[in-house]
């Protein structure tokens, strides 16, 4: 089965759960990963191939594009493609749920979405995206969840949802705890250092950060690139390090120069059904983790109170901080839960979902 991601992140971005899935699928599978269009001098659509069995086309349309006629190009340029570079089956596999449109005529034998985030909650969500969520809920024959929360807000939406939440690569990120070269961008930064990886955006708590370095429980690194929100607002000065992004092959190097992991969280809208990768990647590293009391960290991680401390509020998220510094708790209990969390295992039911889907439409 060939298999057909349409997405909203490109795959260069952060690499989290659709490179995570999509890499292990291409174990089997051939994979062409489509990115929004960017604005060039012309319409084309160019294709990369960035690993063995994996594909990357990013379209471009002229500047000043029509987003309809943007649309409209792209469906019928891209059944074309499609059309000349299966071999089988195909899978359309959606992350990009504006994209609905543009896989209608791609006669999939499987439709899947993967619903990641609640899209329609963040910020300069278009008008539009929650008719279209509600046309891709009436296509697809699966939906994966990136979390529980967000299960129990689609489950009604549809009669195949199921939730996969957030899964972690353990080899990769327990090497952090084996001596590693300290990285050049960490140099020179005190500790203990406090490290949170990942996008900073309108999620993260950014006076909650300030609060964190003005109290001197430590130094704050920032790992990771900043969206939608104007730089400017990341708060800076002493006590705080902003690194930018970083590859995904640095992160655990990173890690194990640090002591403790942050998920500065905001309660807000955005926040609200989001199961954040961090949280295992931090403890497969061997990093105690302090997060802000996020509903699906809450009610995966409450269990290991010696190494995930929810705090609410600035005095209640420095005091954690503290307490975990002097105390270097042990992972025992964490890494047998990390053993239940890998992504190899989520791929392969994901796989074993999609298959059957397929039999029962040959059938039908």
């Amino acid at each position: 089965m060939d298999l057909v991601a349409l997405s909203h992140l490109r795959w260069d971005f952060v690499y989290q759960r659709p490179q995570h899935l999509l890499s292990r699928a291409a174990r089997r599978h051939r994979v062409l990963f489509v990115e929004e269009p960017v604005e060039a001098e012309a319409f084309d659509l160019p294709s990369r191939e960035v690993l063995p069995n994996r594909s990357v086309v990013t379209p471009t349309v002229p500047h000043g594009t029509d987003p309809a006629a943007s649309a409209l190009w792209l469906a019928e340029e891209l059944s074309k493609l499609v059309g000349g570079w299966r071999r089988g089956e195909l899978a359309v596999w959606h992350y990009a749920v504006m994209a609905e449109p543009i896989s209608r005529g791609l006669d999939a034998s499987v439709v899947v979405y993967d619903c990641m985030d609640e899209l329609s909650l963040f910020r300069g969500a278009p008008p539009d995206l929650v008719e279209r969520e509600r046309a891709l809920l009436g296509r697809a024959d699966l939906v994966f969840t990136g979390g529980h929360s967000l299960w129990e807000a689609k489950r009604d939406l549809h009669p195949g949802v199921h939730a996969f939440p957030s899964r972690v690569d353990v080899p990769h990120f327990s090497r952090a705890r084996r001596e590693q070269e300290e990285p050049a961008a960490l140099r020179g930064i005190p500790h203990p250092r406090l490290v949170y990886a990942g996008v900073i955006d309108e999620r993260i708590d950014l006076p909650l950060l300030a609060s964190v370095a003005a109290s001197g429980v430590g130094e704050v690194v920032l790992v990771g690139p900043t969206a939608k929100i104007d730089p400017d607002e990341v708060p800076s000065g002493p006590g705080l390090h902003r690194l930018g992004m970083q590859p995904y092959e640095a992160l655990p190097a990173l890690f194990s120069h640090a002591s403790v992991g942050l998920m500065p969280f905001a309660l807000n809208e955005s926040t609200r059904f989001i199961s954040p990768t961090k949280t295992p990647e931090y403890l497969a590293a061997g990093l105690p983790v302090v997060s802000t009391p996020i509903r699906d960290v809450v009610r995966d991680y409450a269990a290991l109170p010696d190494t995930v401390r929810i705090a609410d509020g600035p005095r209640a998220f420095v005091e954690a901080c503290e307490d975990l510094l002097r105390r270097r708790p042990s992972m025992a209990a964490a890494d047998r839960l990390l053993a239940t969390m890998s992504w190899d295992v989520t791929w392969e039911a994901m796989e074993r979902l999609m298959e059957r889907s397929a039999r029962g439409r040959d059938a039908a």
